[in-house]
């Protein structure tokens, strides 16, 4: 079975070995045809801490790994360009 993989934006990096990425869906509604953008936020697992908060990541499903982590960090597809 193919692994699930998801391109999202770090929004927290403040617990220990874990992010939290927000995931934007975009599609057009079905009746107005305008864009609408739907998100979710996950917790992935981030072994070495190396994200920092608006970097750009891809994710990879993954076994569960606490109660809301079911997801780990693969690569940083882009690094913000705010210094925190």
């Amino acid at each position: 079975m193919p692994v699930k993989q998801q391109v999202g934006v770090v929004i927290s990096n403040k617990m220990q070995k874990t992010i939290v990425v927000k995931v934007e869906n975009r599609y057009p509604h079905p009746i107005y045809s305008k864009t609408v953008i739907k998100s979710k936020k996950y917790l992935a697992h981030d072994e070495l801490e190396t994200c920092n908060i608006g970097d750009q990541v891809l994710v990879q499903e993954c076994r569960p790994l606490s109660k809301r982590k079911r997801w780990e960090f693969v690569e940083i597809l882009s690094k913000s360009s705010l210094i925190s």
